[in-house]
């Protein structure tokens, strides 16, 4: 499905192969990327559990982002039992920043959730890799929750030794009530 055309970027579903390569580009990166997760995202798409948007710009792969409408509560950080959709796994490729290809990924993934929820909640983590992304949000209108920083799942307490990791994670939540027209 097509969710968005402009010029010459689509924001589509996601295709099975999006996953070989989303998993390469990352590997790419010296991340560390599972190849099964992004085939399970393939497949949680078709279960109504998450939508993937995915960025094509000139005919390659830009970015991803997922809108998981059904997430387990573990997932969910203090948002346990709102049942809220939550942002996930959010990726422009390195190539392509600095183009909207991100703003145009959000754009979409929102209107989206507005259909489910007038809320929406994410997790972003606190090192400055993801310096990008906390701009964003903010910019965005996503507020902290007030519950401080996450570690492995958990609320971490006050003076307790953490590791700044992709685990240590800053909740968010946005109010689509007032969501901008698209």
């Amino acid at each position: 499905m097509i969710y968005r055309k402009n010029d010459d970027l689509i924001i589509r579903s996601m295709k099975e192969e999006d996953a070989r390569i989303i998993y390469e580009t990352y590997l790419s990166y010296n991340w560390h990327p599972v190849h099964d997760t992004y085939r399970n995202y393939y497949k949680e798409n078709g279960t109504g559990r998450r939508i993937t948007f995915c960025a094509e710009l000139d005919g390659k792969l830009a970015g991803h982002v997922s809108l998981i409408l059904k997430p387990d509560p573990e997932e969910l950080g203090p948002f346990r039992g709102e049942g809220l959709p939550m942002v996930s796994d959010f990726t422009v490729f390195f190539a392509y920043h600095r183009r909207g290809i991100g703003t145009m990924l959000l754009d979409v993934l929102e209107t989206e959730a507005k259909k489910y929820s007038d809320r929406i909640c994410l997790a972003v983590g606190c090192h400055y890799g993801y310096g990008t992304a906390q701009r964003m949000y903010v910019k965005r209108g996503y507020i902290p929750d007030g519950s401080g920083v996450w570690w492995n799942g958990k609320r971490h307490e006050q003076y307790a030794p953490c590791v700044n990791d992709d685990e240590l994670l800053l909740w968010m939540s946005k109010d689509l009530t007032d969501m901008y027209k698209i």
